[in-house]
């Protein structure tokens, strides 16, 4: 029983702990109630069973748990009280699996509210929507988790004085909000895709409920740069299964087996980057769609059209400039031109120090050295990208490419 309460606490949690927040107006409250609603089925359902419809068994008892706790607070403030009794007369509302559904896309709006900044919205719907640590979301925000911790309270604070409301915007609101809110789901799927940290490469959990999310905003929204963000996250999660071995070691976009793509969604991808296109309004997601697309479509690697995707990062420069996105363009040059052009453009990167201690920008520059026979800078930047890397699948490949240097 354990074992099914843990793994209904993973597949579940955030979405019992949506509804919880909505029902009771509060951050805090909310996760103490849900963490007392799974203590109460690890104690009750070894006896009564499972019931019929866990999430909502479990938005019930936290429910309850939480007018236990305004309850014995009202010893000290009357007016918990009275906030016990309006919930207790509101119990008898039914929680269902749509309305607990809906609550995960009101909660992503409410985190994402424009009096929040937008490092706080980030921050804090990562926490809550998608259960990520300080620490994950520190390493995502390159910053410290003690920072990241006090972005989270306040932005709690600010919702609860402020009185936001827990609700999807009216039509006329959502393109201002659009914009964080995407930049949320993108998060939560690289975080997926290819994990910040831990034993493996992939968290499958993340990326699922970054494609639902992402589903739902078009349902809602079908603006051009949220159809580029579901196509982007089709495209690469269609090689997902490829990108790791059976023990779990990284496999190198041109070393995958292309017969094993889901090529059903690289076509839900392929039709949603021509949307976004069509629309002459794209963004920064659209255009890595079809910088996807373009690896997708590819029946093998020496296919792939470089010049096309090297255009790509150009636009894709003037959209939405950044030290990362140069150096994916380095890495693209290096493959339509010779791997010293890529160098150098890779060299100049480093030197400005931006990427210093980025160790994708080292392994890039190794791996160039290696294909230009330069085997002790290839073995120093290898050494210099391991010592960065936290992700132990990316250690396990750098270590790999170390040992064949030095064999």
């Amino acid at each position: 029983m354990k074992d099914t309460v843990e793994t209904l606490y993973r597949d579940e949690s955030r979405r019992v702990l949506a509804t919880l927040i909505r029902l009771l107006g509060d951050f805090e409250l909310a996760e103490e109630a849900l963490h007392e609603a799974f203590a109460a089925a690890l104690e009750q359902w070894p006896q009564s069973g499972i019931p019929a419809n866990p999430r909502a068994w479990l938005v019930s008892a936290g429910r309850f748990k939480a007018i236990d706790q305004l309850r014995r607070r009202s010893r000290f403030d009357a007016s918990q009280a009275l906030i016990a009794d309006e919930l207790y007369a509101d119990s008898e509302s039914a929680i269902t699996d749509e309305t607990i559904e809906d609550d995960r896309l009101r909660l992503i709006f409410t985190c994402c509210h424009p009096s929040l900044s937008a490092d706080a919205r980030i921050a804090l719907t990562l926490r809550e929507v998608c259960d990520l640590t300080t620490e994950e979301i520190a390493r995502a925000f390159l910053t410290a988790p003690a920072t990241l911790a006090q972005r989270i309270v306040r932005a709690k604070t600010k919702i609860r004085t402020a009185n936001i409301p827990y609700e999807v915007p009216a039509t006329a609101d959502l393109p201002v909000r659009l914009d964080s809110v995407l930049q949320v789901i993108y998060l939560v799927f690289n975080e997926g895709y290819s994990a910040t940290a831990g034993e493996s490469a992939t968290r499958h959990s993340l990326v699922a409920e970054a494609i639902r999310l992402a589903r739902l905003l078009v349902d809602l929204l079908p603006e051009p740069e949220a159809l580029g963000l579901l196509a982007l996250m089709l495209l690469h999660n269609a090689r997902g299964s490829t990108r790791t071995n059976a023990d779990g070691d990284l496999i190198l976009l041109d070393e995958q087996d292309r017969n094993l793509w889901d090529r059903e969604q690289i076509a839900e991808g392929a039709a949603l980057v021509t949307r976004a296109l069509l629309s002459r309004r794209v963004g920064r997601y659209g255009i890595q769609a079809a910088i996807a697309a373009v690896h997708a479509e590819a029946a093998r690697a020496a296919d792939t059209d470089w010049a096309e995707i090297v255009g790509l990062y150009d636009l894709l420069l003037e959209v939405n400039p950044s030290p990362v996105v140069e150096l994916n363009r380095a890495v693209a040059v290096a493959m339509r031109d010779s791997p010293e052009a890529g160098l150098g453009l890779v060299d100049a990167l480093l030197a400005r120090g931006e990427l210093a201690g980025y160790h994708l920008a080292h392994a890039a520059r190794a791996d160039l050295c290696r294909r230009l026979g330069r085997r002790a800078d290839a073995s120093a930047a290898y050494r210099q990208a391991l010592a960065l890397a936290v992700q132990e699948p990316e250690r396990r490949f750098l270590q790999r490419r170390l040992a064949e240097l030095d064999g």
